[in-house]
Formats: structure tokens, sequence, C-alpha cells
């Protein structure tokens, strides 16, 4: 298991058994970037959206831009503010960051943030000391239940703690939580009225007790910096840049953050997928990254569409999925190019009930592995935690090691935190420690001292708690064996300190089991193997999702899975849940016509051209079915004259004058030798169109309104090469 974009274990990468050391300069930090990544990274100035599809390397995009504008004395690291979603993905990004010179910049979760700005700034805000941060708010819901007399059971106590934190992170107060599920026809675990009661009772706890929980930390830092401008403006003094993460992911609390954090600035750069958004049950929501050409009229859109990840045929699936999408997200997807040599084609298999279904996927894994595919390179993915089971116990019986994502956190682990207290003693002692008498290798020191804690060379027969330990300590095992080869000289004293520093962050190392984990948790990571199981209807859509928006986030989760694979990609689906069982099941609506035998629409192919587009300050023209939507606001078109334009009458315009007014003086030109009124050539609209669009093939001027067939051969040509900066005048006028 790997997460999206390469993560390096240590402060200086290494590849091949070679030590990466840092670029040189400036310059040296593009080397080896494609042509839409080395424009995110040299656009350092203004507004700046990156629209990213999954697999094209966004992260070292981002990590590239912010290194360039550090070499380059542009960006200064102390005032740069990068943040994104996960502990892991920050300290991905702070170690490329160093790799690349740039270890000065601060890379964090919004929490993380907003975490240190209210520990230095509370007292001289409120007075006296931050009210202590709740670890678990469950325990405290389930209080609050039962003074209202409320009984939850263990999975109803999870449910409304998730509804208060969606309540929170969308700026709703317990009053208004029943009226606002009601408008926003979100699906309530339970009735809203008691939820509110519950969620007012848990509020009034946390002020009687002096605490706060995670979603305080995000409100209250708003509260301050909205209520003291002395405050925001001292942050904003320290930040002059920001970028953002998973844009598609953000709240609209995290957004009223990051609105103040910024003020009336436009340093900002945005990276995000809309067809990656599946958290909209947490709050995220895609508006703030389609919405960000109209908040910004003068942004520069870069979208990278070169798939590094995938062979072709996962790609092709992936865009022929998202093809058959609707709504406004699907106006926005990126059609992805893969860049990977052809692979075997996916694989879709039915199964009579659910234990064959399982069976059968061990049976498959067990065969990868066989061929040489690491276990740790293979995952099973399904849509909820309690499909695991069957799948645990197949892989249990036919010998193949597993790990279950979504779980504790590696590093809270009870057997990882003894390993590290035994490793740290040992690192202080070991001169007097009888076990490193004779050991002089790190890995083989790291194995004696693992030894007093259950590591052995063989792993335990089964399944279980004990194999669960082992599989613990052999991954610092494994950690200790990749740290010498990065660094020869490492002490213990070195790993400890490294150890500490990725609890810190939560950077666990990899379990070489294959993964078992929901589609949700899946999000971020990859492997060259993926079994996407339980693919039918009720399972996937999930039941609960009745509107179209629902299904459409389902549409996108099943996305999500496809583009975790690499190399290998099996979809499956049982007829029936037990052996023997009535075959009621259908497969997946979303696989409608991408199966063999089944009725749907037909995919598109993928593209062959091997590029993505850069747009500055305008929005890139594709052919669209249906009604036609204002490319700036998303607003339904009817005027016609507007819907040659494509955007609002009122919405701003990217067009570039220059061009209009070469346009309009060879339409003069033209219509005086046909002798016929300048409207019979191109109308005023038509021409602000191709300013706008500035066309560089027939087929991209053809696709714009009022151009047509007739008009595209008789004036094609000259409109090309004046949109090309030549001289077009007479060039097929005469025809």
């Amino acid at each position: 298991m790997t997460s999206a974009t390469y993560s390096p274990l240590f402060p200086q990468e290494s590849e091949g058994g070679q030590i990466v050391t840092p670029p040189r300069d400036a310059d040296a930090v593009l080397a080896g970037l494609d042509p839409e990544q080395r424009e995110v990274a040299t656009a350092l100035h203004g507004p700046v959206c990156v629209l990213a599809g999954a697999g094209t390397g966004k992260t070292r995009a981002i990590t590239h831009r912010i290194a360039y504008g550090v070499r380059a004395g542009i960006l200064q690291p102390g005032s740069v503010l990068a943040v994104t979603f996960t502990n892991r993905a920050a300290g991905e990004m702070r170690g490329r960051l160093r790799q690349l010179g740039a270890g000065g910049v601060q890379a964090r979760t919004f929490h993380s943030a907003a975490l240190r700005q209210l520990q230095f700034f509370w007292p001289r805000a409120v007075g006296g000391e931050l009210p202590r941060l709740l670890d678990r708010k469950v325990q405290l819901v389930a209080e609050a239940a039962a003074r209202c007399r409320i009984r939850l059971d263990r999975n109803e106590l999870r449910d409304v703690t998730s509804e208060i934190e969606w309540a929170k992170v969308t700026q709703t107060v317990p009053a208004d939580y029943p009226a606002i599920v009601a408008k926003s026809r979100r699906e309530a675990p339970r009735d809203p009225a008691e939820t509110g009661q519950i969620y007012a009772m848990y509020e009034q706890l946390k002020r009687e007790r002096s605490v706060i929980d995670f979603e305080d930390v995000l409100l209250l830092t708003v509260g301050i910096l909205q209520d003291r401008h002395d405050i925001a403006d001292q942050i904003r003094r320290q930040y002059q840049h920001f970028v953002v993460d998973e844009y598609q992911d953000v709240s609209p609390l995290q957004q009223r953050l990051l609105d103040l954090w910024l003020g009336e600035r436009e340093s900002l750069c945005v990276v995000g997928d809309a067809s990656q958004t599946i958290y909209s049950f947490t709050g995220a929501t895609p508006d703030h990254l389609l919405n960000f050409r109209t908040r910004h009229p003068n942004a520069t859109v870069v979208k990278l569409i070169r798939d590094y990840r995938s062979t072709p045929q996962v790609v092709h699936l992936a865009n022929a999925l998202l093809n058959q999408a609707r709504g406004r997200a699907a106006e926005h997807r990126l059609e992805l190019i893969s860049q990977r040599d052809p692979g075997p084609e996916p694989v879709r298999t039915e199964y009579a009930d659910e234990p064959a279904e399982a069976e059968g996927t061990a049976r498959r894994v067990r065969d990868l592995i066989a061929t040489g595919v690491p276990a740790g390179e293979i995952a099973v993915l399904f849509r909820i935690n309690a499909q695991s089971e069957v799948y645990e116990q197949a892989l249990a019986d036919a010998g193949v090691p597993y790990q279950l994502r979504g779980a504790e956190r590696f590093f809270e682990r009870q057997e990882v935190r003894e390993a590290g207290a035994a490793l740290r003693g040992a690192a202080r002692f070991g001169g007097n420690d009888a076990l490193l008498d004779d050991v002089v290798e790190l890995p083989s020191q790291v194995r004696a001292v693992l030894s007093t804690k259950g590591w052995t060379t063989e792993p335990p027969a089964g399944s279980g708690a004990v194999r669960d330990r082992w599989e613990s300590l052999a991954a610092l095992v494994r950690l200790a064996e990749d740290f010498v080869r990065a660094k020869p000289t490492a002490t213990l004293a070195d790993l400890v300190a490294e150890l500490d520093e990725r609890a810190a962050a939560q950077h666990a190392p990899t379990v070489q089991g294959v993964t078992l984990a929901s589609l949700h948790a899946a999000k971020g990571l990859e492997w060259d193997a993926v079994f996407l199981v339980g693919l039918t209807e009720g399972m996937m859509p999930i039941t609960y999702a009745k509107t179209d928006e629902q299904i459409e986030e389902e549409r996108r989760l099943l996305y999500v899975g496809v583009t975790r694979a690499r190399l290998h990609l099996t979809l499956s689906w049982a007829l029936s849940r037990s052996p023997g069982g009535r075959a009621s099941r259908r497969p997946t609506r979303f696989l409608n016509g991408l199966r063999p035998g089944s009725a749907g629409p037909v995919a598109r192919g993928a593209a062959v051209d091997g590029g993505g587009s850069v747009e500055r300050g305008g929005a890139a023209r594709r052919k669209r079915r249906g009604p036609v939507l204002c490319r700036v606001c998303g607003r339904t078109l009817t005027d016609a004259g507007e819907m040659k334009l494509t955007r609002c009458e009122d919405c701003p315009s990217d067009m570039d004058e220059g061009l209009y007014e070469r346009l309009r003086d060879w339409r003069a030109g033209q219509a005086e030798q046909i002798g016929q009124p300048a409207y019979c050539v191109f109308t005023d609209k038509t021409l602000m169109a191709i300013a706008e669009a500035v066309p560089g093939t027939s087929g991209e001027l053809a696709g714009i309104s009022g151009v047509g067939v007739r008009k595209l051969g008789r004036f094609g040509a000259d409109v090309l090469a004046i949109c090309a900066g030549e001289d077009g005048a007479g060039a097929s006028g005469d025809s």
C-alpha cells in the first residue's frame, strides 16, 4: 500500500540505493516536470486553480511550485502555509519540500494550523489558558443523551456524534439543526429534533467543564480572527502565500477560516478534483472549487490530466464511468490520459453468492502473489466496513496475510508503544544490554530488541490478535531495514528519533499484507492490484442514497476505487447473499454499458492527445449536451447571444481585446470584398466567442456557435491565422 504520489520515508529520498540531494538551483527544481506541472510550478502570482485528475502528480506539482518560488527568492519559506486534510498528507508534503530545499515551509492540516494559532493568541484574545481539547467526543455525547433521557446504542451514538460534527462544520447551531436537515434533504440517522436536543446538551456540558472539541478549534479561531483585527493582521503579515490541497473537500467552516487568513489578498493556489468529492456527509462540498473562477475572475487555471498511475485499460474504464455522470461536478470532469504502457484488461466477475465471491477473490489474490505481486501492493475495497468479515475469513483460509485499514492508528497500538519504549531504552543503555553485545548492524539490533516483544523470523499461523501484533512488529523491522539503506551510518538512537517524528505525524510504515478497506478509507492511496467487491444495487449505490446528488456521489466513490489501481483491476458482485439463496441481486447500475452483455450508454474511447491544458483568466470550451450552462457561474443559459458565448452577459469576460479588434478589421475587409453586411461574415457575438476561446485547430473553431461547416471552409484558415498572431487577410476570402 502506498500513497497516491510517491512518499519518501526519510528526509533524503533514496532511489535505487542512491541518495537524492536537493536540486542545485531554482531551474533544477523544474527538471522532470511535464508541461502542465511546470505551468503550476511557475504560476506564482495571483489566484491559481489546479484541476488535477487522479494519478496526475498534483502533490509533485504543488511542492515543486512552492520550492521553485522559495529557491528563486520569490517566496520566503516562513511566509508560506500549505494546508491539507490529513497528517499523513501534510507529513509527506513537508518531506518533499525538505528534499527540494524548502524545509522552512509550514505544511499542516487545517486543524493543526488553527490549533497553533489558537494556543498562541488565546491568552491575548480571551485571557487565561486555552480550554482542554477533548480527545474523543463520544463519551460526552453519550452523557448528553442520558441527560436528555434518550437511549442510544453504540451505533446510534456514533451516528449522532457524526451529525454533531457535520452541524458544526456547516456552522449550524443546535436550534437550527432540524430545519437545516429538512431544507438540505439530508438523510438524518434519527429524529432531527432529538439529535438537536442532544447537540444542545452536549454544547452545554462542554461549557460547564471548560473543554473544546475538534470542530471548536476552527470555530474559535474564526471567531477570534473576525473580532480581533489586530490578530488577523498579524497572521496575515506572517503568511503571505497559501496553498490548499484537496480543495474539493473543504467545508464551509474551513473556507471561512481560509478567507480570514487571506483577507483582501489573492495569493492563493488551490488544488482539487470535483470528481473525487466523496465526503459530503462530513460537510465537504466541491462548490468552493467549482465557484473558484467566479470568486477570482482573473485566476490562472491549469488542468493536469496525464495519468502516471494507471494503465490505459484502467484509465479507459475510469473515464467511461464518469462519462455517464450527471450534475454540476460532472460538467467539470477531467478526461484522463494514461502515460503508462498497456496492461491487462479489467476483470469483471459475477458470483453466485457472497462467500463464493470472497473465496474467489482470495484465490485471485493468492495467484497474484504467486506471480510476484507483493501482498502489500494488493487491496480489497468495499462500500462499508461490515463487508470485511467474509473477506478476512477467506484470506485467512487461503493463508494470505492482510491488514484492516481505518482501524486503530499504527503508533497508538499497544504493541507498537511497547516496542518503541524497548527500542528507546536500548538506544539509551545499549552498552549495558547483553542482547546487543554481539550485534552491530542496526536492523539486527532492532530484531534482537523486538524478539523480546513477540517478533519471530516466521509469522504465527492463522489470524487474530497474535498475528496482528506480529505484523506490527515486523513493520518496525522493515522500517529499520529501509532506514539503514537510506542512511548507512544510522544508529539505534537515530532510528528512535525517526520513529518519534513519524509518530507525531502519524506516518505509519506499511504492514506487509493485503489491505482490506472501505472505499472512503482508500482515498489518497494506490496499489498495483485492486479488487472492488460487492458491486450490487443497494450497496453501490448504497440503499440510503436517494437523491440524484447522492447517487452521483456514489458514482464518484466507485470512480475513486477504480483509480486506486495501477495495473490489475477486478470488479465483482454476487447474485445472492448466502449459498442456495435466490439470485435476486443485480450488478450496480454504474456498470451498465461497461460490462459485457449489459445495456446502457456506450463509453467513449480514451483520448489520444498527450497533454493537459492551461487557462489564464478563461475557462476551456467543451462540447455540451443538454442545457447550455454559463462556464463562469453555472447558470442555465436561454439567450441566444449568451449561449453563443457560453456565459452570462454580465459574467466576467476573458476576451483578448487585441485579437477581437484584429478580427473586426479582418471582417470589415471580408464584408467589403463580398459586398455583404459585416454580420453575414460573423456576428459580433461570434467574434467575441472566438476572441475568448482563441481556437488553435479547425475542430476547436468548428465547436464555436455561429461558425458552422460552410463558414469554416470559407473563413477558417484566415481566422486561425489571426488567432495565431499571423496576418490572415485574403487567405480564403476569394472562394
